[in-house]
């Protein structure tokens, strides 16, 4: 690339750069993106560079690799019903360890090492978020999910002191409730928070090209209407219904702009937010 088509490349992202400056977006870093090396790198480098334009960034994670690995360690089992894990005491406790002291530590590592300033915060913490008991379905009998919880409610005060003194705030989706931890879906808990922070965009990296059609083609944009049609045919399915019910959710609360893309794809957050393309699934609401 010769530096004419550089420059160009700097000039597409500008009127990008203006729109959101000063503004918040919140991104639920998890999949493939969390556990390859190289991508990692590119995720993080990319929210560093996001904070450096003068954009808010604001990280949720997810883990579900590296549970995965400690519950193997520890003879434990799991299973998932809608795309949540089923969560007993014993694995509440890996959850919590992984998530809360491994991978969040790791991403405010990974964050301070590419020059950035991090956080690492939990749901815990100031009872940042606060859950109860999640009630689950499964063909229309209830599903104990053990100590998954439901968001009840979320304080941004931290987030908002962590962004005013300039540092990126990274989240781990735990929550706090009657004395109780509870094990919450990090895309639930991204959506909440973005609703919270009337954040300007809501980014969920995935590990798939987006939300598919039947034909497993990538749909670049879906409304309410027609992601609902498409869970009840059962197209939608898995950890995709967690995902869309999140987009919906904030964009009934106030987020302006909600997308679900591939984070196996190389500075894909880039493409989303600074350039004419975009990449992935944009929700809307009609």
């Amino acid at each position: 690339m010769g530096p004419l088509e550089k420059a160009e490349i700097l000039i597409e992202a500008l009127p990008y750069i203006k729109k959101f400056y000063g503004k918040t977006v919140v991104i639920k870093y998890g999949g493939h993106a969390m556990t390859d090396p190289g991508l990692k790198d590119k995720v993080i480098t990319d929210i560093v560079l996001m904070k450096y334009v003068g954009i808010n960034p604001v990280i949720v994670h997810g883990g579900g690799p590296e549970i995965n690995q400690w519950l193997k360690r520890t003879d434990t089992s799991s299973e998932f019903v809608n795309g949540m894990r089923v969560t007993d005491e014993k694995t509440m406790e890996i959850v919590q360890m992984v998530l809360v002291g491994k991978v969040n530590k790791e991403i405010v590592s990974l964050v301070e090492k590419n020059g950035g300033k991090a956080i690492g915060l939990s749901g815990i913490d100031g009872q940042m978020i606060k859950a109860k008991k999640k009630k689950a379905y499964l063909n229309g009998a209830e599903v104990d999910l053990g100590l998954v919880g439901e968001i009840e409610s979320i304080d941004p005060e931290l987030i908002h002191t962590a962004l005013k003194n300039d540092y990126i705030p990274v989240i781990a989706p735990i929550g706090v409730g009657g004395g109780q931890v509870y094990n919450i879906n990090a895309d639930y808990v991204a959506g909440s928070i973005a609703a919270s922070l009337k954040a300007n965009k809501l980014v969920l990296l995935t590990d798939v090209e987006g939300v598919l059609n039947k034909e497993k083609k990538l749909i670049s944009s879906i409304n309410f209407h027609e992601a609902r049609s498409l869970i009840e045919q059962g197209v939608i399915e898995g950890g995709m219904i967690p995902k869309i019910e999140c987009c919906m959710e904030a964009l009934s609360k106030g987020v302006e702009r909600v997308h679900i893309i591939d984070g196996r794809l190389p500075h894909a957050l880039l493409l989303e937010i600074f350039t004419d393309q975009g990449v992935g699934t944009m929700v809307v609401k009609e």
